[in-house]
């Protein structure tokens, strides 16, 4: 009987270390691992108030924003993708609450939000606190988020190879491109990589006079079209730009990496790249054969720089 009350008292004893682990967190149901401090992403602390905006400058578009409580509200500040505006909907809360934000470059930010009356810092520049695609230079509070555009594919990877492309500045095509009015507009590559099209294009202008761009398009058209009939347009946009300039001064050449999805050419259509002058006549078109898709440069990810 002795031993019965003794196994007894230590089941009850076990059970009840069990209970007292469950309320500090320390056990749960199942197979966990405690999650430890290196794993968090620290938080910056922000202040908002109710009667002024705070603003936060992110150094890309913004995807994504989540608020922790009700006493927040923020959204995109109008004609800007990567500034939001937060402030306090009610006076005084007293919790403390949080800001997370999304960027399309795939980086993650945290915020710990607390009001002020008056905030020490009404406006906010994230870009110093991006990295920059070392891991001596990442920030603790920058984490890769797979985006839905570019499938399974790292938007840090997809910047790398886009900054591969062009550092290393090699001409791989040499027969597409267009010559008109001083300006020529060259496609100098085509590379692909994981589900994924990159363009290498350059824009050389040969004149003195600054050419403004004003829009470039990727259209797939009917080769041959009779007259009064309706073109047929299937338009391709870009996922990703690098180095996308808005104007070439004269006697200079700038290039520009696009990335879109994969896509192939049936064989009555082909795929019409246009530059177009704002304020000018200057325009450029050339065109893509299925032939030069398929014959896209394979990259090496282990050879992006």
């Amino acid at each position: 009987m002795k031993k019965a009350i003794l196994i007894f008292a230590l089941f009850m004893g076990v059970i009840g270390a069990v209970n007292a682990q469950e309320t500090n967190g320390d056990v749960y149901q199942g197979l966990i691992r405690k999650i430890t401090f290196d794993r968090m992403i620290p938080p910056y602390g922000l202040e908002v108030t109710y009667d002024k905006t705070v603003h936060i400058i992110f150094p890309t578009s913004i995807k994504y924003v989540d608020l922790g409580s009700p006493n927040l509200i923020a959204g995109k500040a109008d004609g800007a993708e990567n500034v939001i505006r937060v402030k306090a909907t009610v006076k005084d809360f007293r919790a403390e609450t949080n800001l997370s934000v999304i960027t399309d470059n795939g980086s993650f930010y945290t915020f710990n939000v607390k009001y002020a009356d008056e905030p020490l810092i009404l406006n906010v520049e994230m870009k110093d606190f991006i990295h920059d695609g070392s891991s001596v230079n990442r920030p603790n509070n920058a984490m890769e988020i797979y985006l839905q555009d570019l499938g399974s594919e790292s938007p840090k990877l997809v910047r790398l190879i886009m900054e591969s492309i062009h550092k290393n500045d090699k001409r791989e095509v040499k027969h597409i491109g267009s010559k008109r009015f001083g300006i020529q507009y060259l496609l100098k590559g085509i590379y692909t990589y994981n589900g994924l099209l990159y363009f290498h294009t350059e824009i050389k202008n040969q004149s003195n006079v600054p050419f403004d761009i004003d829009y470039i398009t990727f259209k797939i058209v009917d080769k041959k079209v009779a007259k009064r009939t309706a073109i047929q347009e299937q338009i391709i946009l870009p996922l990703r730009a690098y180095n996308y300039i808005t104007n070439v001064a004269g006697k200079k050449k700038e290039r520009t990496i696009f990335t879109m999805d994969k896509f192939t050419i049936p064989n009555d259509k082909q795929l019409v790249v246009e530059l177009n002058e704002k304020s000018g006549g200057r325009h450029q078109s050339f065109v893509v054969e299925n032939s030069d898709i398929v014959r896209a440069e394979v990259i090496n990810e282990l050879k992006v720089q």
